[in-house]
């Protein structure tokens, strides 16, 4: 069943055995072999959702992202394709190798969200964006330009492709551009102070509906709210205005979506402002959802079941 929007919508009960969708498979992508720096992360991943597909009469092969042998699956997600960032050429080489392979998220929005400078899409088409500027090849006088156009000192300074907080910068009191930037195709935000006052929100949308939301805080003098680097997070009910930016943004994306991460923070107006969305290798949370993540096997179940054309 498809919803508003094209989402996927999941069937009420998971498929008794034996039938068709025994045979089904899906194939969820996940970190080179060679990448051990999040092969905890995805075996975590991998014992929440196998059970939960399986009960579908779904069999999931996990293929590292960078395998280059045809897919032969009945749908793919790109759920655990983390560390393409860090090999950009060779993850456009495989969104067009893939190419009449059916994707959800589709291999057109996995193109389109690779690039951070969606913002800017977003942003003309009426979305409320963190303040974003970008240049092909970064210098201090862009610096000052930000400065002075944001009304700030203090900037973010990172790649448009990037995950994790790789490679970003915080510029405190008009700090100079670190010598690893200059010369390279940068973002340039305002830092914006609600991340230290309130936090990072997290909206997770998932077969078309709001699942549930987590805040995520820096640890203290830090702006970075990824584990990693000592920022927690909890579950929390959203305020209705994040809800709100989360909706206008996925509608003005328009597109077939299984899942969503919408990240934002605070504009200092009573709004809020949104610092990106995740399309396609958002940590999902579903420990954090009512049931668990059961409406989402359902979900991938439906999709797996409806005939569609490939991206």
């Amino acid at each position: 069943m498809t919803g508003k929007g094209g989402a996927i919508k999941p069937d009420p009960q998971p498929v008794p055995f034996p039938s068709q969708a025994m045979s089904m498979r899906i194939c969820i992508l996940i970190p080179d072999d060679a990448d051990l720096t999040r092969y905890d992360d995805w075996q975590d991943q991998a014992v929440v959702i196998e059970p939960l597909l399986a009960a579908h009469g779904l069999t999931v092969e996990w293929r590292a992202w960078t395998d280059t042998a045809p897919i032969e699956a009945d749908l793919v997600l790109p759920l655990m394709a983390w560390g393409y960032h860090r090999a950009l050429s060779r993850w456009r080489e495989q969104l067009d190798r893939w190419h009449g392979v059916r994707f959800l998220n589709p291999l057109e929005v996995l193109r389109w969200n690779t690039d951070k400078r969606y913002l800017l899409e977003l942003a003309q088409r009426g979305v409320a964006i963190v303040p974003t500027r970008f240049h092909e090849r970064l210098d201090p006088a862009a610096l000052d330009d930000a400065r002075a156009a944001f009304g700030t000192a203090d900037l973010v300074v990172k790649p448009p492709v990037s995950a994790g907080s790789d490679h970003t910068w915080l510029l405190r009191d008009g700090a100079p551009c670190p010598p690893e930037a200059l010369g390279e195709a940068m973002l340039v935000q305002p830092m914006m102070p609600s991340i230290a006052s309130e936090g990072e929100y997290s909206l997770f949308w998932l077969a078309g509906e709001f699942a549930h939301a987590i805040l995520k805080r820096p640890k203290s003098g830090d702006f970075r709210v990824q584990g990693q680097f000592g920022g927690q997070s909890q579950a929390v009910h959203p305020p209705a205005a994040a809800r709100d930016l989360a909706l206008a943004t996925l509608e003005a994306i328009d597109a077939e979506l299984l899942y969503a991460r919408i990240d934002m923070v605070g504009d200092g107006r009573g709004g809020y402002a949104l610092m990106e969305i995740e399309l396609i290798e958002p940590w999902l949370s579903l420990d954090r959802t009512q049931d668990g993540g059961k409406a989402f096997a359902a979900a991938i179940a439906a999709a797996a079941r409806q005939p569609a054309s490939a991206g």
